[in-house]
This record gives structure tokens, sequence and C-alpha cells, in this order.
């Protein structure tokens, strides 16, 4: 059950706007009893490694905009340490009705994008990017194509690194779902642009809560992290090598009926 759950992590990872542990901690509190803090901690280990492995590659084939990507990832890796550290000082019942809105709302941001871009859901993170597809890079940039250090730019992409990394350390989730939003309506970027750099950012953040996790649990169990680990790993390769054959409106809709049933589900279960 651990292997599917993670299979499951780097299929949602690879093919969708919403990041995989977004399905993994409800579903290690609803399947495996865990109780929520360790669901959040050890999901967001294995996003981060799932992650990983996308990044190198999109790093292959050249679609990570580093500039944005190192302001982002530096700013949620900043943050999420704070936000797991809020996650220990409310209830269970508040974190687990606090995460299960936000699922929802995810959920209703992958539907109205099937509806609104539906193009745009055929866009995954874990396969090859044309060149042909391409812009050029990030907020405002000079003739020479150099990235211009311009202050409102520069805090726009702070700003958001640090809610991303916020919420990240408190539920888990990986941020996916908001990094490619954010990343478009900051910059000049394309989507394949959007979700290409969305892996490296994910992988740092993702990478932060795990950590601030790891060394303030008294019995991580690294056995169940090593499994979900590798379905994860599975899971990415898989969308590597479908994502492009079944990526679309329809699949992104299932996604997200799938998210709400979820969702409730857990909060019922609380």
């Amino acid at each position: 059950m651990t292997l599917l759950i993670g299979v499951l992590i780097g299929l949602v990872l690879g093919l969708t706007g919403a990041g995989g542990s977004i399905f993994a901690v409800p579903l290690l509190v609803l399947m495996l009893s865990l109780p929520v803090t360790e669901a959040i901690g050890i999901a967001l280990g294995a996003v981060a490694i799932s992650a990983l492995y996308g990044t190198v590659n999109n790093w292959r084939y050249k679609t990570i905009l580093w500039v944005p990507a190192v302001i982002l990832a530096v700013g949620g890796a900043l943050s999420a340490p704070l936000g797991k550290w809020l996650g220990s000082q409310v209830s269970d019942t508040l974190l687990i009705s606090g995460f299960s809105l936000l699922a929802i709302v995810i959920a209703w941001r992958m539907w109205r994008q099937t509806i609104k871009h539906p193009e745009q859901a055929r866009v995954v993170r874990s396969g090859k990017i044309s060149f042909d597809e391409l812009l050029k890079p990030v907020c405002r940039v000079s003739p020479t194509g150099q990235f211009k250090w311009r202050l409102p730019c520069i805090g726009s992409l702070v700003l958001g690194g640090l809610a991303v990394g916020l919420l990240t350390g408190l539920f888990g989730v990986g941020g996916g779902f908001l990094i490619v939003p954010l990343l478009l309506f900051l910059t000049q970027v394309s989507m394949q642009q959007a979700v290409g750099t969305s892996l490296l950012i994910i992988t740092v953040i993702s990478g932060a809560g795990f950590i601030s996790y790891a060394v303030t649990s008294t019995a991580l169990d690294w056995q169940l992290l090593g499994l979900l680990s590798a379905g994860g790993l599975l899971g990415m390769f898989t969308g590597n090598q479908v994502g492009h054959k079944i990526a679309g409106p329809q699949l992104q809709r299932v996604f997200a009926a799938s998210l709400v049933v979820v969702a409730v589900l857990m909060m019922a279960n609380q």
C-alpha cells in the first residue's frame, strides 16, 4: 500500500499542477493511520526525492529558469521550517480541517483550469519540452538577454517563495499548485517553462520542510519513507514515459474530483 501511495505521488507530481503530497498526506492518514504531523513530514521527504528526479530530467532538457527558481526556492526554504513549527502548535483537528479546505481549493483550481485553459492541462512536468516552445526568461530582460534586478520583481518573487514555503511546512503540500501560477503571473515565461522550473523549487522547499521535521522527530520511520520514495520515483518515471500521451483536461478533472473525495473523507474520519 505504501508503494502504491508513492506511485500516486510521482504521477500527480509529474502530470498535474499540484504537488503529490496533496494526495499523500490524506492517504497516509486514512490508509496507514499515521498522525497528521508524521504524514506531513514523511510526505515532504518523498516529494522532495521524486521532484529531484524530475529536476535532473528538466536540467538535461534545459527547461529550468535559474534566477526565479533560486529566489523562490530560497524564500520557501527559509519559511518552511516556520510553517512546520506552526503546524506543531495547533491541534490535529485544526490542521486536518485546514489541509482539507486547501485541498478542495486546489481541486477547484485544477477543474477551473481545464475549462478556461484546457491546453495548459497537457503540459507536464515530467516530459521533454520542445525548444520551439520556450520564451525568453523572467520578469524583464535587457536586449542582451540579461535579467534586470529590479526591486519590484525580486521582492515579489521573494514574498511568493516565503508564502509557498509557509504552506509547505504547515500542511506538507509541495507548493506546485502555487508555484506555477505565481511564475506565470510574475514573469515573462511560457507554461512549459513554469512547470519545468517548478520541480526544482518543489525539491528545495519540500526538502527544507522534511529536514525541519527530521531534526525534531524522535521516531522517523525510514523504511516507510524509503518505500514511499521508491513508489514516487516509479511514478515520476512512468509519467516521463507516458505523460504526453495521457495528460489532458479529462485526466486533470479525475485528479481534481479524487482530491475532493479524499479531502472530505479525511475530515469525516477526523
